[in-house]
Protein backbone atom coordinates (compact mmCIF):
# COMPACT_ATOMS: atom_id res chain seq x y z
CA UNK A 1 0.00 0.00 0.00
CA UNK A 2 1.37 3.40 -0.94
CA UNK A 3 1.01 6.33 1.40
CA UNK A 4 0.98 9.89 0.06
CA UNK A 5 2.82 12.61 1.87
CA UNK A 6 0.60 14.29 4.43
CA UNK A 7 -0.03 17.98 3.95
CA UNK A 8 1.22 20.47 6.53
CA UNK A 9 -1.28 21.36 9.27
CA UNK A 10 -1.45 24.96 8.00
CA UNK A 11 -1.10 26.75 4.69
CA UNK A 12 0.48 29.86 6.25
CA UNK A 13 2.22 30.89 9.43
CA UNK A 14 1.61 34.60 10.05
CA UNK A 15 4.00 36.12 12.58
CA UNK A 16 3.44 39.57 14.05
CA UNK A 17 6.45 41.26 15.61
CA UNK A 18 6.33 43.27 18.81
CA UNK A 19 7.37 43.27 22.45
CA UNK A 20 5.38 41.64 25.26
CA UNK A 21 4.14 43.70 28.17
CA UNK A 22 1.58 46.46 28.66
CA UNK A 23 4.26 49.17 28.51
CA UNK A 24 4.77 48.40 24.81
CA UNK A 25 1.08 48.36 23.83
CA UNK A 26 0.20 51.23 21.56
CA UNK A 27 3.73 51.84 20.28
CA UNK A 28 4.92 51.88 16.66
CA UNK A 29 7.30 48.96 17.34
CA UNK A 30 4.27 46.78 18.21
CA UNK A 31 2.28 47.46 15.06
CA UNK A 32 2.90 43.85 13.96
CA UNK A 33 0.99 42.66 17.04
CA UNK A 34 -1.84 45.08 16.25
CA UNK A 35 -2.19 43.83 12.67
CA UNK A 36 -2.04 40.22 13.84
CA UNK A 37 -4.87 40.89 16.30
CA UNK A 38 -6.94 42.45 13.52
CA UNK A 39 -6.43 39.37 11.32
CA UNK A 40 -7.35 37.00 14.17
CA UNK A 41 -10.52 39.04 14.73
CA UNK A 42 -11.44 39.01 11.02
CA UNK A 43 -10.86 35.30 10.75
CA UNK A 44 -12.70 34.58 14.01
CA UNK A 45 -9.79 32.49 15.30
CA UNK A 46 -9.90 30.86 18.76
CA UNK A 47 -8.33 32.67 21.69
CA UNK A 48 -4.54 32.41 21.50
CA UNK A 49 -2.68 30.06 23.85
CA UNK A 50 0.91 29.94 25.05
CA UNK A 51 2.90 27.85 22.58
CA UNK A 52 6.26 28.14 20.79
CA UNK A 53 7.35 30.86 23.24
CA UNK A 54 4.51 33.00 21.95
CA UNK A 55 0.76 33.47 21.76
CA UNK A 56 -0.49 31.03 19.12
CA UNK A 57 -3.81 30.16 17.50
CA UNK A 58 -4.94 28.57 14.28
CA UNK A 59 -7.99 28.12 12.11
CA UNK A 60 -9.21 29.15 8.67
CA UNK A 61 -9.61 32.49 6.98
CA UNK A 62 -13.36 31.93 6.73
CA UNK A 63 -15.74 31.35 9.65
CA UNK A 64 -16.88 27.76 10.34
CA UNK A 65 -19.63 26.58 8.01
CA UNK A 66 -18.74 28.94 5.17
CA UNK A 67 -18.09 27.13 1.89
CA UNK A 68 -15.58 27.01 0.36
CA UNK A 69 -13.33 27.15 3.38
CA UNK A 70 -10.34 29.48 3.09
CA UNK A 71 -6.68 28.67 3.66
CA UNK A 72 -5.61 27.19 7.00
CA UNK A 73 -3.70 29.77 8.99
CA UNK A 74 -1.59 29.73 12.14
CA UNK A 75 -0.87 33.07 13.79
CA UNK A 76 1.92 33.69 16.24
CA UNK A 77 2.85 36.67 18.40
CA UNK A 78 6.30 35.85 19.84
CA UNK A 79 6.61 36.71 23.53
CA UNK A 80 10.41 36.58 23.49
CA UNK A 81 10.90 40.30 22.85
CA UNK A 82 11.33 41.29 19.24
CA UNK A 83 15.11 40.92 19.14
CA UNK A 84 14.77 37.21 19.96
CA UNK A 85 11.64 36.42 17.92
CA UNK A 86 13.38 33.76 15.83
CA UNK A 87 13.45 31.56 18.94
CA UNK A 88 9.65 31.50 18.73
CA UNK A 89 9.03 31.50 14.96
CA UNK A 90 11.65 28.84 14.15
CA UNK A 91 10.07 26.05 16.24
CA UNK A 92 6.56 27.03 15.09
CA UNK A 93 7.55 26.77 11.44
CA UNK A 94 9.29 23.45 12.12
CA UNK A 95 6.22 22.00 13.83
CA UNK A 96 3.95 23.19 11.02
CA UNK A 97 6.36 21.83 8.36
CA UNK A 98 5.91 24.91 6.21
CA UNK A 99 8.21 26.06 3.42
CA UNK A 100 9.88 29.38 4.20
CA UNK A 101 7.87 31.28 1.59
CA UNK A 102 4.71 30.37 3.55
CA UNK A 103 5.89 32.30 6.60
CA UNK A 104 4.50 35.85 6.52
CA UNK A 105 6.02 38.37 8.93
CA UNK A 106 4.28 41.63 9.87
CA UNK A 107 6.66 44.29 11.16
CA UNK A 108 7.24 48.01 11.65
CA UNK A 109 9.49 49.79 9.19
CA UNK A 110 10.98 53.16 10.17
CA UNK A 111 12.46 53.68 6.72
CA UNK A 112 8.96 53.95 5.25
CA UNK A 113 6.89 57.04 5.98
CA UNK A 114 3.87 56.59 8.18
CA UNK A 115 1.08 54.93 6.20
CA UNK A 116 3.24 53.32 3.52
CA UNK A 117 2.85 49.55 3.30
CA UNK A 118 5.12 47.37 1.20
CA UNK A 119 5.37 43.63 0.79
CA UNK A 120 7.96 41.27 -0.61
CA UNK A 121 9.49 37.84 -0.41
CA UNK A 122 12.96 37.84 1.13
CA UNK A 123 15.30 40.78 0.91
CA UNK A 124 17.61 42.66 3.23
CA UNK A 125 17.18 43.12 6.95
CA UNK A 126 17.75 46.91 7.04
CA UNK A 127 19.22 46.77 10.53
CA UNK A 128 15.93 45.46 11.98
CA UNK A 129 16.91 43.28 14.93
CA UNK A 130 13.64 41.35 14.84
CA UNK A 131 14.29 40.37 11.21
CA UNK A 132 17.88 39.43 12.06
CA UNK A 133 16.60 37.08 14.76
CA UNK A 134 14.05 35.59 12.37
CA UNK A 135 16.77 34.95 9.79
CA UNK A 136 18.73 33.07 12.46
CA UNK A 137 15.69 31.15 13.75
CA UNK A 138 14.30 30.29 10.33
CA UNK A 139 17.68 29.63 8.72
CA UNK A 140 17.27 32.17 5.91
CA UNK A 141 15.91 35.66 5.20
CA UNK A 142 13.69 34.29 2.41
CA UNK A 143 10.39 34.62 4.26
CA UNK A 144 7.50 36.85 3.16
CA UNK A 145 7.08 40.26 4.80
CA UNK A 146 4.56 43.03 5.13
CA UNK A 147 6.56 46.17 5.96
CA UNK A 148 4.40 48.69 7.81
CA UNK A 149 5.64 52.27 7.58
CA UNK A 150 5.72 54.01 10.96
CA UNK A 151 8.05 56.87 9.95
CA UNK A 152 11.10 58.00 11.86
CA UNK A 153 12.22 61.01 13.86
CA UNK A 154 14.49 63.65 12.32
CA UNK A 155 17.55 62.06 13.89
CA UNK A 156 19.89 59.14 13.42
CA UNK A 157 20.74 59.05 17.14
CA UNK A 158 19.96 55.47 18.23
CA UNK A 159 18.47 56.62 21.54
CA UNK A 160 16.12 59.07 19.84
CA UNK A 161 15.08 56.47 17.27
CA UNK A 162 14.48 53.88 20.03
CA UNK A 163 12.48 56.43 21.99
CA UNK A 164 10.33 57.07 18.91
CA UNK A 165 9.48 53.44 18.11
CA UNK A 166 9.03 52.47 21.77
CA UNK A 167 7.04 55.60 22.63
CA UNK A 168 3.35 56.23 22.05
CA UNK A 169 2.11 56.86 18.53
CA UNK A 170 2.44 60.49 17.50
CA UNK A 171 -0.42 60.08 15.02
CA UNK A 172 -4.01 60.13 16.20
CA UNK A 173 -5.98 56.97 16.90
CA UNK A 174 -8.00 57.10 13.68
CA UNK A 175 -4.83 57.26 11.55
CA UNK A 176 -3.24 54.33 13.41
CA UNK A 177 -6.44 52.27 13.15
CA UNK A 178 -6.54 52.93 9.39
CA UNK A 179 -2.89 51.85 9.06
CA UNK A 180 -3.61 48.62 10.94
CA UNK A 181 -6.63 47.86 8.75
CA UNK A 182 -4.73 48.56 5.53
CA UNK A 183 -1.79 46.37 6.58
CA UNK A 184 -4.23 43.60 7.53
CA UNK A 185 -5.87 43.95 4.09
CA UNK A 186 -2.48 43.42 2.43
CA UNK A 187 -1.62 40.42 4.62
CA UNK A 188 -5.03 38.87 4.03
CA UNK A 189 -4.73 39.26 0.27
CA UNK A 190 -1.32 37.56 0.34
CA UNK A 191 -2.71 34.63 2.33
CA UNK A 192 -5.75 34.35 0.04
CA UNK A 193 -3.51 34.44 -3.04
CA UNK A 194 -5.01 37.61 -4.52
CA UNK A 195 -1.81 39.63 -4.06
CA UNK A 196 1.48 38.31 -5.40
CA UNK A 197 4.76 38.61 -3.54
Amino acid sequence: MAFGRSSPPADWLVVGLGNPGAQYDGTPHNVGFQVLAELARRWDLPKAKDKYAGRFTEGRTTPPGVVPAGPRVAVLAPQTFMNDSGRSAGPARGALKLPLERVLVLHDEIDLKFGDIRWRLGGGLAGHNGLKSLKAGLGSPDFARVRIGVGRPDSTDPEIVAGYVLGRWQQDRAEVDALVREAADVAERIVLGTLEL
